[in-house]
């Protein structure tokens, strides 16, 4: 607006007579700041991008649970960082959350304070080493300023405020850490129950001078990778009023699924022998008065105890720790993200909780690539998400494809749409091994027949399995050579009749692409695999031991892929018992039999057997 240029004698008068002729004044204020969208997405907007600018507190929320036994509830460390209009020109914004363990600090990764896995199934494991404590930041405040600044960075500026808070146990947060427990459910229910005006916020971790989220608009979208992912979820399913949407990254949705595998005891990729226990002892960051009490109470009468790592059996603890069973109360929009060669948090924990959030009918869409642990979507899809559900922009996002992938050697700012996953045109394909495994056998349609042994060495990695020509340690049967891409997309299922010489033996299955290539990239050599246990041949709840000789049948399945398998490979099917990078490690020699005839491969094959062509 063109305003006149006035005299400063006269410019008192000429405003008066303005005012009462209807004219505009000379003390109209500003334009006030608002967010802006273009293409459904929300905008950099110039008057909040500053961060001189922003506004930064924190406080504490009180939850309605006490975890570490001093008879009061806990308090959660909460962390704000939003636009400086929130205060001088009454703007309300709704909120980007991230609630961690890890932002006040964590344990040691040495191996030492694992739990040592040299040793025969089934049998006590040696007392694991002490890990150290992690320093307690003695001043109130997170002390990973990146990750809150990475967030804010991204956010504030397009018109969110951005929350952060430890978790439980964690740095300035009261309670005890308690690995999936209810508490890392409710505590980020807390924080957005406050942002909505029905929990209380203060300004000291002991105090009663109260702090109010008048800023906010009640809407809450959470993000976060790997831990950070799972607690959006977490937060999820109690249904809490005002959590519109999340992002979960590579969420660990079970922790039985996280440590144990068809009641085999399993590390998660790159942390063998690391277990519930150990994840406390790497995030036991809270008030050193506190510790003991959380040590001995959660720790080792909770986690330690009821984990049972004797037999890997899935019982009440575990049950409590999959968030699969506690989808019902859950309301709030998903974009899941994982990665298909994810070895840490594999990727059945996205695509579990996907299908069963469309079988619900909640909004949701999913986002997986190649690489391996992490890897957010691209931001303007996230962008999209968050501008639909906290803004009400209708922007389209639920109305085209709900499965992005990207594609072998695609960057992940650019994946590939498909209506869905699994691909709507993925089919069962069962092959059967036949032939001489312990060199190469074949995979085909037809049945083979035969009985074939080989002798459990876990020195001997699963590369050099699928290396050897031939080898007393696995067995290996190949398909044809590919004379078209093949495209997998769903979840493999191994059928598969197992005897040993021992009351119980280490299954492991790999699904592979021949030949091995030399390349690093990770999308070349694994396509899928699993673990199992025969012990828990009749359920993953109860196990027995084996009776030597004896023949059980077991049917399991692999890990979820979306994979093109390029011309010129063959699908390569193998058998061991243990895997070295993931299972306990008993001494070598133990006799893994394996009845061909009752033992079988189904693939998710798109377009099903015309493609495969074998």
């Amino acid at each position: 607006m063109i305003r006149p240029i006035l005299l400063l004698s006269c410019a008192p008068v000429i405003a008066a007579l303005l005012a009462l002729t209807g004219g505009v004044s000379a003390q109209e204020p500003a334009e006030k700041a608002a967010p802006v969208f273009e293409e459904g997405e929300a905008q950099i907007v110039e008057a909040f991008r500053s961060r001189r600018d922003w506004v930064r507190h924190w406080l504490w929320v009180e939850t309605d649970f006490d975890t570490d036994g001093d008879g009061k509830n806990d308090r959660m460390h909460v962390d704000v960082t939003r636009q400086k209009q929130t205060d001088t020109e009454g703007l309300t914004v709704p909120v980007v959350y991230e609630t961690s363990p890890y932002f006040s600090g964590i344990g040691s990764s040495d191996t030492q304070y694992f739990w040592d896995c040299e040793h025969e199934i089934g049998a006590t494991p040696p007392a694991r080493a002490k890990m150290p404590e992690i320093g307690f930041r003695k001043k109130a405040g997170m002390i990973m300023p990146l990750a809150r600044d990475r967030e804010a960075g991204t956010w504030v500026p397009r018109g969110f405020a951005v929350v952060h808070s430890c978790s439980p146990g964690t740095g300035w947060s009261q309670g005890c850490p308690s690995i999936g427990g209810d508490n890392e459910s409710f505590a980020p229910k807390a924080v957005i129950d406050w942002l909505n005006g029905r929990a209380k916020g203060y300004t000291t971790v002991d105090g009663n001078e109260e702090v109010k989220a008048y800023w906010c608009t009640g809407k809450v979208g959470m993000i976060g990778t790997s831990y950070n992912g799972t607690l959006p979820l977490a937060a999820a399913t109690t249904g809490v009023e005002g959590l519109e949407a999340i992002v979960p990254i590579a969420p660990n949705t079970s922790y039985y699924h996280y440590y144990r595998s068809n009641g085999l005891v399993r590390s998660p990729g790159g942390y063998l022998g690391e277990d519930v226990d150990v994840l406390f002892d790497f995030i036991h960051s809270g008030h050193p008065e506190k510790r003991d009490y959380c040590n001995t109470q959660m720790r080792d009468k909770v986690l330690r105890d009821s984990s049972d790592r004797i037999t890997g059996d899935y019982n009440d603890f575990w049950a409590g720790r999959d968030y699969l069973n506690d989808l019902g109360p859950m309301k709030a929009a998903t974009l899941m993200a994982h990665a298909f060669n994810d070895w840490n948090v594999m990727p059945e924990h996205s695509t579990r909780i996907y299908a069963a959030l469309k079988k619900k009918g909640l909004p949701c869409m999913a986002f997986f690539h190649q690489g391996g642990h992490g890897g957010p979507p691209p931001m303007a899809m996230i962008n999209k998400w968050f501008s639909k559900f906290l803004y009400g922009v209708d922007n389209g996002i639920l109305k085209g494809p709900h499965s992005w992938i990207v594609r072998e050697g695609d960057s992940n700012r650019n994946p590939t749409a498909y209506p869905d996953y699994p691909h709507p045109k993925a089919m069962p394909v069962t092959l059967h091994p036949s032939g001489k495994g312990l060199e190469s056998g074949v995979l085909t349609s037809r049945a083979g027949t035969g009985v074939l042994t080989v002798s459990d060495d876990w020195n001997v990695s699963g590369k050099q399995h699928a290396l050897a020509e031939k080898s007393d340690n696995r067995l290996l049967f190949q398909s044809d050579v590919l004379t078209a891409p093949l495209h997998l997309s769903g979840t493999s299922r191994v059928r598969i009749r197992v005897a040993s010489d021992k009351p119980a033996v280490n299954l492991t299955v790999w699904v592979v692409s021949l030949p091995w290539k030399a390349s690093r990239r990770i999308t070349d050599n694994i396509i899928t695999r699993g673990w199992a246990d025969p012990q828990n041949h009749e359920s993953m709840t109860s196990s027995e031991p084996m009776k030597s000789g004896h023949f059980y049948d077991l049917e399991f399945d692999l890990q979820p892929d979306d994979q093109v398998i390029p011309v010129g490979q063959r699908i390569g099917l193998m058998v061991f018992s243990s895997d070295k990078e993931f299972t306990l490690r008993p001494e070598p020699g133990t006799k893994l039999i394996v009845d061909l005839a009752g033992t079988s491969l189904t693939l998710p094959v798109v377009g099903g057997k015309v493609s495969f062509g074998n």
